[in-house]
């Protein structure tokens, strides 16, 4: 699904903001790196002239969980193994459309799906309890992608969002950073500067949600939303999926309300839309309200990352 040039100038105007969300492009020197890692037909049996019918065999019982082999989770790699692994190489792009983000939803899904950040921080720790609100009011589901800063400054919003089904829980990093392995920054915000870092990144807040939720994080949006082509396959290693996005619906959480409304209201079936939840008092929470009526009314539906993907 092609971006539009009115969603490329939207994203660029929200990209100042220490949140999520922006649009820059550059190149890194290329590399090649690597790749990721007869029935028998049954005999007819010939009736016998003894016209007693033989006993029918009793069935064969399903073999038992207990006979079964014990299903190993599959092995995350350490640091160690992921920087000899990556440490070498070097990237061949950035930006936020790389190899292995997701930026839209799967060809011929007609829903879309709405994102939140929870960035964290000094000037990211908020709660929008009214964006939140909106959602269940209209019984709308949503992807959260929650930073452990935001987790440990909120544990009781953390608790209420993890235990409602209308929400799935994403990884927005350790400390919010830009995704590199070089170093590269966007919007002000000094990137990972090495493979070990992006682990550092990904696998840290990863080990707090697995902890609070009892399962891991199926997907991953890193501080801005920026990658390069190796930190991508890091996060792959580390069992995640990288979620892009399609729409910037509040353009950094710096949107008026009318313009959140337009954006999100006009986004195409299949899009990924971007938000954030840790600014309340904005233009998000009312400008979602006032889009998601209309689509409602016109049919279209909502669904949760993990749902399509």
């Amino acid at each position: 699904m092609a971006v539009s040039r009115r969603v490329l100038l939207m994203v660029v105007a929200g990209g100042a903001l220490a949140g999520c969300g922006g649009r820059t492009s550059g190149t890194g020197s290329p590399s090649a790196i690597p790749p990721a890692g007869p029935a028998e037909a049954a005999a007819a049996s010939t009736p016998g002239p003894d016209p007693t019918p033989a006993p029918t065999p009793a069935p064969t019982p399903a073999p038992t969980s207990a006979s079964e082999p014990a299903k190993q989770p599959p092995h995350e790699p350490t640091r160690a193994e992921t920087v000899e692994r990556y440490g070498a190489l070097a990237p061949s792009e950035w930006g936020l459309e790389v190899s292995g983000v997701i930026t839209e939803l799967p060809e011929g899904e007609s829903a879309m799906a709405l994102t939140f950040d929870a960035c964290g921080g000094p000037r990211g720790n908020g709660y929008d309890a009214d964006l939140i609100d909106a959602l269940r009011a209209h019984g709308v589901p949503a992807t959260l992608f929650l930073n452990a800063r935001w987790i440990d400054a909120n544990p009781d919003e953390f608790e209420q969002l993890a235990a409602d089904p209308l929400f799935e829980i994403g990884n927005h990093g350790t400390v919010h950073r830009p995704l590199s392995v070089t170093g590269r920054s966007a919007y002000g915000i000094a990137g990972t500067g090495d493979v070990g870092e992006v682990y550092d990144e990904v696998a840290g807040n990863a080990r707090k949600l697995t902890e609070l939720l009892g399962h891991p994080p199926r997907f991953f949006r890193s501080g801005t939303a920026h990658y390069d082509d190796v930190a991508t396959r890091v996060v792959a290693d580390l069992g995640q999926r990288v979620a892009g996005f399609t729409v910037n619906g509040d353009g950094g959480a710096t949107l008026p309300a009318a313009e959140v409304r337009q954006e999100v209201a006009s986004a195409p079936p299949g899009a990924i839309v971007i938000g954030h939840l840790n600014h309340p008092g904005g233009g998000t929470a009312p400008g979602v309200a006032a889009a998601l009526p209309g689509l409602l009314a016109a049919g279209r539906r909502f669904v949760r990352l993990s749902d399509v993907l």
